[in-house]
């Protein structure tokens, strides 16, 4: 199993109403919760640990991991509310409101954490959840225990306009780099944590603190794999792009995925990865991530899609 650990919430997606009026429409999400979606849609093993509530937000959270096939066994309810998360779009751009005071979510504390079953091979964190407290504290501690003994990768999603302690942010997320086999950033990450620079130096600044594999996305240009020998890119697939959001968390999917398909979530199958693994994980991950933003809102496609 591939344990994406980290929020589910809802996006309140901005729509048009009949009289031209501004609404706002409710649908799953969360970059964790869209990650555990999209693994389950692509035939992983996929499963998700999180605080979810029992409100009438939370079963629909419950409701929709069930449905792409996402074991929900590891979930911790409580009867907390669901986070919220209202969304506008600038020049198709996702920006979020973010209402996660006392939630169901956020409320986790490190003794909550579970002990991992058997079948957990792989886990999967970043997101809103790990700039949170006390949910952060609870995520790094699971991460640092479970990278004794399983593949972990890290994406951390950074929303740099929620940040309120930026000096423990930063120490966190260096620990849990630097804990992670894979390390996945957007190129705007990537500056926000190293500063200016170009990518390939900074992904190697990333590979010299521990991580085996990082990966680079570059919005419509394409993505980027690093290991401390082999150097790929992958263009992005040309379609019509209705919005992003999702994206990034479907191509995190992607290479999760075509980990899995090849027999490699181990950390020797990651530390040796060739230029044959990589190329599946960027394809998978880039042309996933293309049938999302294609259509409106986090709606990651089936593996059949993809045929």
């Amino acid at each position: 199993m591939i344990l994406s650990c980290g929020e589910a919430l809802i996006d309140m997606l901005p729509r048009v109403g009949p009289g031209g009026e501004t609404l706002f429409a409710p649908h799953p999400g969360g970059a964790v919760f869209n990650t555990a979606i999209a693994l389950g849609r692509l035939g992983a093993d996929a499963g998700f640990l999180s605080g979810i509530s029992t409100d009438l937000f939370g079963g629909v959270l419950m409701r929709t991991l069930a449905a792409s096939g996402v074991d929900c066994s590891l979930t911790l309810r409580s009867d907390r509310p669901t986070t919220l998360a209202f969304v506008t779009l600038v020049d198709g751009q996702a920006n979020y409101a973010f209402y996660d005071e006392n939630t169901a979510g956020r409320m986790l504390v490190p003794d909550m954490m579970p002990a991992l079953p058997a079948a957990v091979r792989a886990l999967f964190f970043g997101g809103i959840s790990l700039l949170a407290e006390p949910c952060g504290a609870a995520y790094e501690a699971l991460m640092l225990r479970a990278t004794k003994t399983r593949l972990v990768m890290i994406d951390p999603n950074i929303r740099a306009g929620f940040i309120q302690d930026e000096a423990a942010y930063r120490a966190r997320l260096a620990r849990m780099i630097a804990a992670a086999d894979i390390v996945k950033l957007s190129d705007e990450d990537l500056h926000w944590l190293e500063g200016p620079g170009e990518i390939a130096a900074q992904a190697r600044q990333i590979l010299h603190r521990g991580p085996k594999l990082v990966f680079i996305t570059k919005g419509a240009e394409g993505a980027y794999a690093f290991t401390a020998e082999l150097s790929l890119f992958e263009p992005s697939r040309e379609v019509a792009v209705i919005d992003t959001v999702g994206a990034g968390d479907t191509f995190n999917a992607g290479i999760l995925a075509a980990l899995d398909r090849a027999g490699a979530l181990t950390k020797a199958a990651v530390t040796s990865a060739d230029a044959d693994l990589l190329g599946a994980c960027l394809k998978l991950g880039v042309s996933a991530a293309a049938v999302t933003v294609s259509r409106a809102g986090a709606n990651p496609p089936w593996a059949e899609e993809l045929a």
